[in-house]
């Protein structure tokens, strides 16, 4: 029985996002099964301690990587992570599962504006503000939108960055995801919010994975008591897409899956070059029961008109 063993070990990044998602997952262990300790063990990352360009480190993969090496060898129980942070394009390490993925939160991204900035909203920016961002994907669908702006990458938590837009007064904006400030209690500095039809959502966007050893069945079983079936059903058709695609690190690509009103998954892709000049788009639908399916025939498209060739950097 879970009970009579030692404290369930949650991995987790030590940013403070990733510790409140990690918390998030530790109240709610408990009030599955009130009577299984737990304790939250926080885990330096390679890409948390690098602030260049994360390429240079094999891609966000990096975020990952010393976590589950800790999950494998039995460090932690369990590994909780962003699905934005997991990439699309390859396995995951051998014996582990998400045995759960919780309620998608929030997907849209938002503005936050400097402190003391002349401007509400980005609509009133002239020609040439600069504005922040640490995604690729982000920085590709703002100038697809706007390609007056300068557009540059910032890096570190959230919260950091927030800070360091207000005291150094480089950018005039950033551009982050809305639940991630909710989560830090920072809502307060939203200032506009972007429509998801205006910028689509990172791959997994929203969504919080909990991952163990396939082994430990009898904590993947408490596991699935946090399962949310639609959010699975949505990530089992996004995440299909970039392996589709063969999606290499930090590539600019956006997906999202929603059901619609009559009960049908839609699935958006994108592909973008670096600075938005050049994408290519697909939006398929199919019946709720084959989102692997709907990833495949997305992939499938996108690759039909250039993806690979943007991808790679060789736009046709």
């Amino acid at each position: 029985m879970l009970a009579d063993r030692p404290p369930l070990r949650i991995g987790s990044r030590t940013s403070p996002m990733a510790m409140a998602q990690a918390r998030l997952v530790q109240d709610l262990i408990t009030k599955a099964a009130g009577d299984v300790p737990t304790e939250i063990v926080g885990i330096e990352t390679s890409g948390d301690q690098w602030m260049g360009d994360l390429a240079e480190l094999g891609g966000k993969g990096a975020f990952l990587k010393e976590i589950d090496r800790r999950l494998v060898l039995g460090g932690v129980d369990i590994a909780v992570h962003a699905m934005k942070d997991v990439p699309g394009d390859g396995p995951l390490p051998e014996g582990t599962a998400f045995a759960a993925y919780l309620p998608r939160d929030d997907v849209r991204d938002v503005v936050v504006i400097r402190e003391g900035s002349p401007y509400t909203c980005m609509e009133e920016m002239p020609a040439g503000t600069r504005i922040g961002t640490s995604a690729v994907r982000r920085k590709a669908q703002l100038l697809k939108h706007r390609p007056d702006l300068h557009v540059d990458r910032i890096r570190g938590s959230v919260d950091a960055r927030v800070a360091r837009l207000d005291a150094e007064k480089r950018f005039e904006a950033l551009v982050l995801n809305a639940a991630g400030l909710r989560r830090l209690r920072m809502e307060h500095r939203v200032s506009e919010v972007i429509a998801p039809e205006v910028m689509c959502p990172a791959v997994g966007s929203g969504v919080v994975g909990v991952q163990c050893r396939t082994a430990d069945t009898a904590l993947a079983e408490l596991l699935r008591l946090l399962d949310d079936p639609v959010t699975r059903t949505h990530m089992a058709a996004e995440r299909t897409m970039p392996h589709g695609l063969r999606e290499r690190c930090n590539s600019p690509i956006a997906g999202h899956c929603h059901t619609t009103a009559d009960g049908q998954l839609s699935l958006l892709g994108m592909v973008f070059t670096r600075e938005g000049g050049q994408f290519a788009y697909s939006q398929e639908w199919a019946p709720a029961d084959s989102p692997e399916e709907l990833g495949a025939w997305v992939a499938a498209e996108l690759l039909r008109k250039g993806a690979r060739g943007i991808i790679d950097g060789n736009p046709r």
